[in-house]
């Protein structure tokens, strides 16, 4: 499959879909020694295009950038057969991935990947006074465009001049970095969370900075900003945000939003009627045995496993999900909600009926061992 990346999210679906093993065919440069008549050698950096054997595969969120280390196997006039070489895959540069076999969890990636209505287009800032991370959530990953820190006095050991002019200033950092890294032509809702009022002053004051300096960009945008609660200006309060209803009623044709909502009924169901709500491998495949899964919840993560044994058990499970009428949802690993569901095992389902004898399964099996 030829695959032509064009934004940074592409990345991370390149990096679930190329297992190692598999052979990748790039475009790379090559530093090559040359030696001339008189016996001296020159250095020269070469572009050319390699097919490596998989063996190493490494993402880096913050740059978007990914990194492929394997073996030469095709000829190639400047890299021996066999040898090492680690190939920075680009944006806007196509390559070539050779699999032994295509599953259906990989092939739906490399759809999603190629459907833009599937890219989420939210943006979101979560502050406190003197710290604010700049977040856009995609479909796929939660990513740090900003993060501004700030010391403001305290009240009452500083004059308050001195803080409200820190204020100002830490404010005007969060609206640059606002202006920098937003997109308004795709953003579609910006969500400024925060504990007490200070999204509200926040917002207030960009505003009043908008009308003094005529930022058509801001006043045309004013209806996307949603301003909602958060225990914090920290990153993990996002999730709580996703799950603010009036951040989920503009969210709702996103699949971030999709997701969110999803593991939110797990949650509740767990709690008010857990014989339809499990979690772990062997309870889920348990309950996938008698057809009686609604939505399966499972994380990207387990598709990246090296364990083939392991990786095709979960492609099954997907499968055997849908073939019996089942939603599946896949989760980000790189999404606050993907994090959660990574802390408790990485797969989940919702049942449509009961089954308490998965539990009680599990009782007769610890007082048989006991």
């Amino acid at each position: 499959m030829v695959l032509l990346p064009d934004e940074g999210e592409d990345m991370w679906h390149t990096y679930n879909i190329v297992m190692e093993g598999d052979r990748l065919r790039a475009s790379t440069i090559r530093k090559v020694q040359q030696a001339s008549v008189t016996g001296s050698s020159t250095s020269s950096r070469v572009r050319t295009t390699i097919t490596i054997q998989v063996e190493a595969i490494t993402f880096d969120t913050g740059a978007c950038m990914l990194r492929v280390k394997g073996r030469n196997v095709e000829e190639n006039q400047y890299i021996k057969m066999g040898a090492y070489h680690t190939v920075d895959l680009e944006l806007n540069r196509k390559f070539t991935i050779f699999k032994e076999q295509w599953d259906s969890v990989t092939i739906e990636r490399v759809e999603t990947a190629c459907d833009p209505a599937a890219h989420a287009d939210l943006a979101a800032v979560v502050m406190q006074e003197g710290l604010a991370f700049v977040c856009l959530i995609t479909s796929a990953m939660t990513v740090d465009r900003a993060k501004i820190v700030y010391n403001i006095p305290k009240k009452g050991k500083a004059d308050d001049t001195q803080r409200k002019k820190a204020i100002t200033k830490y404010y005007d950092q969060v609206m640059t970095a606002i202006l920098r890294h937003l997109n308004f032509d795709v953003v579609k809702a910006v969500v400024i969370a925060s504990p007490g009022f200070v999204k509200d002053q926040f917002f207030d004051h960009m505003m009043k900075n908008a009308v003094q300096t005529d930022n058509k960009l801001l006043l045309e945008n004013k209806s996307k900003f949603v301003l909602v609660h958060s225990s914090s200006g920290f990153k993990h309060s996002l999730r709580e945000v996703l799950e603010d209803p009036a951040v989920a009623m503009r969210l709702s044709d996103t699949k971030a939003a999709g997701e969110t909502k999803a593991l939110q009924q797990f949650m509740s169901l767990l709690a008010s009627d857990p014989d339809r709500a499990y979690y772990g491998i062997k309870h889920v495949e348990r309950a996938n045995d008698s057809q009686a899964i609604e939505t399966l919840l499972v994380s990207d993560t387990l598709f990246r496993s090296k364990d083939l044994a392991e990786r095709q058990r979960y492609v099954r499970l997907v499968d055997s999900v849908k073939e019996n009428g089942g939603e599946v949802r896949i989760f980000s690993s790189l999404h606050v909600s993907g994090e959660q569901l990574d802390q408790m095992t990485g797969v989940a389902a919702l049942l449509r009926f009961p089954m308490p004898e998965i539990e009680e399964e599990d009782h007769s099996l610890d007082s048989d061992s006991e």
